[in-house]
């Protein structure tokens, strides 16, 4: 993944704090896959927009395509090498409210 790591986002939703992701949503042309694919299957919920990827074998959940960018990647930061997450300025959103949230949210660009 090639992004500036300044627009790192925390949400308190139930799936999101569970697995303590870290999100920092980028176009798809900044990610690419080495290897692993098939190593990799998706769980859907609530709408299905959403597809969140995970390693088959060890449960670890390193990106999906967001609900709320369904054209992007959201990488969990968490799982990029040599990130300290202590040293970046994180934001709040409230994931929990998503729908009175989301046209707030810090890293959309205003319509």
């Amino acid at each position: 993944m090639t992004a500036a790591l300044d627009k790192v986002v925390r949400c308190n939703c139930s799936i999101c704090t569970k697995k303590g992701f870290l999100h920092l949503i980028v176009p798809r042309a900044q990610v690419e896959l080495l290897s692993g694919v098939d190593d990799l299957t998706v769980y859907t919920f609530n709408t299905g927009i959403a597809k969140h990827q995970f390693c088959r074998h060890c449960g670890i959940h390193p990106f999906y395509v967001p609900r709320s960018d369904p054209d992007k990647i959201d990488v969990n930061v968490r799982c990029l090498e040599g990130v300290d997450t202590a040293a970046l300025a994180i934001e709040p959103f409230d994931g929990a409210n998503w729908e009175q949230a989301i046209g707030s949210a810090s890293w959309k660009e205003p319509r």
